[in-house]
């Protein structure tokens, strides 16, 4: 057997000496440790020493420690690279991880265990030639997810890990975790960068439509069909489609959804040709997807096709440390009213929002820091605007309100992001095909129905549904 040294060889660049001697006491009783100022030293001395670990500081004299991962990975692929910084973004986090960081901690080390742990893990993983990844460019986004606690942090490593890589990532979280976030930074970060990123919000359209919408349709595949429409994945050619709310799917869509993912190609409604596509899956869902299958809602080989990769985000209540950062996000990114000052928020308020329990989790967060910027025109927000701000309804909102509430809220948040301005019409337009699609299915095609139901002359009706793709014989069809 191949006798190997007792003692790992630590390299550790820090350019603040009392906290690199702080961080060669805890590890001298193990390690024999080795201590530069500068990450060209730090590079220097990786290319002629054998380390089986480095710890290095974010930010150095002159070059960067994201740069000293950058140099070193592809020249020493097997040696783990540990970043610490006390500058945290959202970017550095995730950047760190997908160009191939061991792992990084937050400065200050305020547990040397965790310190200790990690080295000591990393120094395993280098006994085994574990491969980190690969370098890549630095890409930077204002879509900023938030958040200094232990389970964001789990995400952000996550995000890391799997952007680069080919796989279908199924994103689970209750409403309003900022799934659709997680997804746009998995896109982000991936290879696919440049090429389009098609959202589906699998609740938002009704399920009579959501086949044509993902897949297409050719002229003639039902009544209103006048025209080929090209279906949301082959929008996505050599990029990223995200499924939202893929809980929602009805079986036969998740059936045709999962010969996609399987074979990679699709069939347009109505069509015989089937073409190739190149598309990368991300989905995301708040519902319980094992009780799902249970339940033969869901199908089960769809359930492990997804479950590749999967991120669990956390609810606001398990990561209450980050609400006073995600406030002052929220509120730096209003825009200011001329002549009223930028709100601020005092501490007694911040405690307030702390210890909530925020049901609708970071989106309802950001509604009452809305709410609360607005009654407080100007004025410190104080703990008696944020009660004013939350005050609910007395009566309780059925399951369809909420999640008309969340989809109005989707729609505002990419906005915000994205400078759309047509958000009154696309919600117009899918509460009336939603009207439709309902009325037509209860009267069971008859269209004279619908007409008094709805107070409207019977051309306006087959307009409609002609417009919408809702055929009656069809709708008849679905209710037998």
């Amino acid at each position: 057997m191949t006798e190997t040294n007792p003692r790992a060889h630590i390299l550790i660049i820090e350019d603040d000496l009392p906290v690199a001697a702080a961080l060669k006491r805890l590890l001298d009783e193990t390690y024999d440790v080795e201590c530069v100022g500068t990450a060209e030293e730090g590079i220097a001395r990786a290319r002629t020493s054998d380390f089986d670990a480095v710890v290095t500081d974010l930010q150095l004299p002159g070059a960067q420690g994201l740069d000293v991962i950058t140099t070193l990975r592809p020249e020493r692929p097997h040696l783990p690279i540990i970043l610490m910084t006390g500058h945290h973004t959202t970017d550095i986090a995730i950047e760190a991880i997908k160009a191939g960081a061991y792992d990084y901690l937050l400065k200050p080390i305020t547990d040397p265990g965790e310190f200790l742990g990690m080295v000591e893990k990393a120094v395993a993983s280098h006994a085994r030639t574990a491969k980190p990844g690969t370098a890549t460019h630095n890409r930077m986004s204002d879509d900023t997810i938030i958040g200094r606690s232990r389970p964001m942090q789990r995400v952000l490593k996550q995000i890391g890990r799997v952007a680069a890589r080919p796989l279908t990532v199924l994103i689970r979280g209750e409403t309003g975790t900022g799934k659709e976030l997680v997804a746009r930074a998995i896109y982000r970060y991936s290879e696919r960068f440049q090429q389009p990123f098609v959202i589906v919000n699998c609740v938002a359209i009704p399920d009579t439509l959501l086949e044509s919408e993902l897949f297409g349709h050719e002229a003639g595949a039902f009544t209103g069909a006048q025209g080929r429409r090209v279906g949301k994945f082959e929008q996505a050619t050599k990029g990223t489609i995200f499924l939202d709310e893929i809980g929602d799917m009805s079986l036969t869509t998740q059936a045709k959804l999962l010969r996609v993912l399987q074979e990679q190609t699709i069939q347009r409604v109505g069509g015989h040709e089937t073409l190739s596509i190149d598309v990368r899956v991300l989905a995301a869902t708040h519902r319980d997807l094992e009780e799902a299958v249970q339940q033969r809602k869901f199908r089960e080989d769809l359930y492990y096709r997804l479950n590749d990769a999967v991120i669990h985000l956390p609810s606001l209540r398990e990561r209450r440390e980050d609400i006073p950062e995600l406030v002052q996000h929220f509120l730096a990114r209003r825009p200011v009213e001329p002549g009223v000052a930028r709100p601020t928020i005092t501490h007694e308020a911040l405690r307030v929002l702390q210890y909530r329990s925020w049901p609708g989790n970071v989106r309802e967060l950001k509604n009452a820091v809305r709410k609360s910027a607005l009654l407080a025109h100007g004025y410190p927000i104080d703990p008696d605007i944020i009660r004013r701000a939350l005050e609910q309804p007395s009566l309780p909102q059925p399951e369809a309100s909420l999640y008309l509430q969340a989809y109005v809220g989707e729609l505002l948040e990419r906005a915000e992001v994205e400078g759309q301005t047509k958000v009154q019409a696309e919600l117009t337009e899918w509460a009336e095909r939603e009207l439709y699609s309902q009325a037509i299915r209860l009267a069971e095609g008859d269209q004279t129905k619908v007409c008094t139901w709805l107070g409207v002359s019977r051309p306006t009706v087959r307009e409609r549904l002609i417009h919408y793709g809702l055929h009656p014989a069809r709708e008849k069809m679905l209710v037998s």
